[in-house]
Parts: structure tokens; C-alpha cells; sequence
């Protein structure tokens, strides 16, 4: 973006921004955008200063001369991206708006992909290259969109009573389909209808090549995000409540696919919290961060008479996308403007790594590849 002139009228600076935003299709976005549209400064220096090396092996990782980029923005709450190198786009949830948005790489266009997809949260490709997406709300159902454009229900009730709201999904090189099950969709009004549950736990499903569904986790609060290691020999879950922080959880996975020698493997410690996740081929978690939303234990006295309970920490300093090796230490933080909710690795080299964070998707290029 070209900087305007330090002594231009404010409206020639308005002129100039929108003028550089519609190279990058931002600026025809922001008359579609259903929330505050952000501007960003990239870092002009290398490498940048929010790729943050925390153990030396996380150097060669980072690649000197990339710099994190905003590549779209005007959501409400970004979750869910899923790449399809067929065509060169992304995909990403905006749950409150209720609809899909897309990011097409070689136009650099952001615009509305579907409307009404009952709150979709969580999406995949499955191995054929279809959208499989866990619709949160109204549905609480995951489906798969076929080729033609239409939708086949791959699940919605469980032993007769209605799925809660289904949250992300990952499928297995087996061709089984694995989500989670928790109630945010279903717990208020902001990412769907406020319902009651049907089911008495909050599971973690999986649905086997012939449909049949089975929950294979049953005793998690809340599970979230999760995701297989590169040889699938080890599960991770997010819990998002009830460890007493919202924390992910290993599994051994076996060839059949029953899961056993559960392990704590990541506690953020309050008052940093995860979110969603994926690994890359070396087996690492590259895991969206942010404040959990803590405060103090007791007031504090503001100037203007009110007793405040103040958050715990600053959100700013814990915004972005933190990487663990494959033996739970951390490696990397990638310091975001927004709180990150979940990533996906992607572009021609699936070397491209997109944040959807808040109100924005952000992609880095890195020396790291997705393992699926």
C-alpha cells in the first residue's frame, strides 16, 4: 500500500486507501461486510517482528523475507477455513452473519461464497475434494456438499436425539468423518438459536465409511478443535472447559479406531486460552491463541468511582497463533491484531498458512507444510 503524503486533506487519505484496498478487493468487500472492516499495516522490515522464535527449532520454520498479510476482513466471527487447491480458494465461516466467505488467490476477491448455512462453524475437504461442513445451529447437523451444489446430511441425530452443535470436523484417510459435538450453537443467540440439548454429554463422533455413527469420546466438556497426528497413530482434542482450562487432550488411536491412554498434552494456563488447530508434516500444533476472557478475584477502584474487575493479562500480547513441537513444547508465536480461532494450511505449495482471526483472515507463508 502506498502511504499518502503526511500533509494530504483527510479526504484525499480516504481517497488513496480505498483506491490502493481495491487491488486487493477489499474495498468492493467492505459494502458486503456484515461488521467492522479493519485496516492493516503490514511490516516493512524482515523478517517480521511478530513471527516470535521461542526454541531455536522454530527458526527454520520461519521464512526470513515473508510478512504476515490481511486478506480479508468485515467478519464478525471468522472460523473454519478449508483450502481447495483445485480451484485456488479458501473458505471461511462468518458464524454470526451466517454464511461462508471466499478468498480466491488469484484475484485476491473476498467476497460472500453461500448465505443461510446455518451458522456453519467448523469445515473440511473430505478425500474426494468435497466441502464437509458442521453446521452449528438451527440444523446442528454436518453435511457434504456434492459436486452439484447439493447437500447430503451425513449426520444429524445420534441414538434418536438430535446432534447439539456440531462443531469441527477432520476426516481420517480411512474416509471416516470425526467432529465434535459441544453446545455453543445451541447455548445462545450470538451463533445461532438458543435450544435445549438432547444429548446428555458433549461427544466426540465418528461417522465410518458406511455411516454409521459411534461416539468415541464421551466424557470431554465442551470439545472443540481437533485434529490427527501426521501417521493418525495420535488424536487431539480440545476441551473447552472442565480441566480447569480450556485445554487438548492426546489419544492413541488404534487401526480400528478406538482410542485409548488419554494424556493432558497442552495447557495454555489461564489467562491465555486455545482454539482451534491443525499439524503440519514434522507433527507440530500450530494452535490459535488468545486471552481467555479471566479476571482479577477482586475490583479495582477506578478514578470515576467504580469498582472494575479488571481482565488478567492483555489480550494484545496474547493474540495470534502458537506452535508446539510433537512432544507438547512451544516453538513459535505468530503475533496477530485479532484473537485467532482456527487455520488452515494452504495455497499451491500447502505452505501457506490462513488465520481466521476475529473480524479478519490473515496468510503467512512458512517453511512448513499441512500434514493432510
Amino acid at each position: 500500500m502506498n502511504r499518502s503524503p503526511s500533509n494530504a486533506p483527510p479526504s484525499d487519505t480516504r481517497r488513496s486507501l480505498v483506491k490502493a484496498m481495491a487491488g486487493t478487493g477489499l474495498a468492493a468487500f467492505g459494502k458486503l461486510a456484515g461488521a467492522q472492516s479493519f485496516e492493516f499495516q503490514p511490516n516493512q522490515r524482515y523478517p517480521d517482528p511478530s513471527v516470535l522464535i521461542l526454541d531455536p527449532s522454530f527458526a527454520r520454520y520461519r521464512i526470513y523475507s515473508s510478512t504476515i498479510e490481511q486478506v480479508g476482513t468485515g467478519l464478525r466471527w471468522a472460523e473454519g477455513p478449508v483450502y481447495f487447491p483445485e480451484g485456488g480458494y479458501l473458505l471461511c465461516s462468518d458464524i454470526p452473519n451466517n454464511r461462508l466467505m471466499k478468498f480466491d488467490e488469484k484475484t485476491g476477491q473476498f467476497t460472500v461464497h453461500k448465505t443461510n448455512v446455518n451458522y456453519a462453524n467448523g469445515n473440511t475437504r473430505d478425500r474426494q475434494g468435497r466441502l464437509i461442513s458442521c453446521e452449528h445451529s438451527v440444523t446442528r447437523r454436518v453435511v457434504r456438499t456434492e459436486r452439484d451444489g447439493k447437500l447430503t446430511v451425513l449426520a444429524d441425530r445420534y441414538e434418536g436425539k438430535r446432534l447439539n452443535a456440531p462443531n469441527d470436523v477432520v476426516v481420517k484417510s480411512d474416509e471416516s468423518v470425526w467432529f465434535t459435538d459441544p453446545l455453543f450453537g445451541i447455548s445462545g443467540e450470538w451463533e445461532g438459536a438458543r435450544a435445549a440439548p438432547e444429548q446428555a454429554t458433549t461427544n466426540v463422533y465418528r461417522i465410518a465409511p458406511d455411516g454409521s455413527i459411534t461416539a468415541m469420546i464421551t466424557d470431554l466438556v465442551n470439545p472443540n478443535g481437533l485434529a490427527f497426528s501426521p501417521d493418525e497413530k495420535k488424536l487431539y482434542v480440545v476441551e473447552w472447559k472442565g480441566t480447569p482450562n480450556r485445554s487438548i487432550w492426546r489419544y492413541d488411536v488404534a487401526p480400528d479406531g478406538s482410542l485409548s491412554n488419554r494424556i493432558k498434552f497442552i495447557d495454555p494456563m489461564a489467562p491465555a486460552s486455545l482454539d482451534g488447530f491443525r499439524v503440519d508434516r514434522d507433527g507440530n500444533l500450530w494452535i490459535g491463541w488468545g486471552w481467555s476472557g479471566a479476571l482479577a478475584a477482586e475490583p479495582t477502584d477506578m478514578p470515576n468511582g467504580m469498582k472494575v474487575y479488571l481482565p488478567l493479562g492483555k489480550s494484545e500480547d496474547m493474540d495470534g497463533v502458537k506452535i508446539f513441537n510433537a512432544d507438547g513444547k512451544p516453538i513459535g508465536f505468530i503475533r496477530l491484531p485479532e484473537r485467532c480461532a482456527n487455520l488452515s494450511f494452504g495455497g499451491p505449495k500447502n505452505n501457506r498458512l490462513y488465520m481466521a482471526s476475529c473480524h479478519s483472515l490473515y496468510a503467512l507463508y512458512v517453511e512448513s507444510h499441512g500434514a493432510v
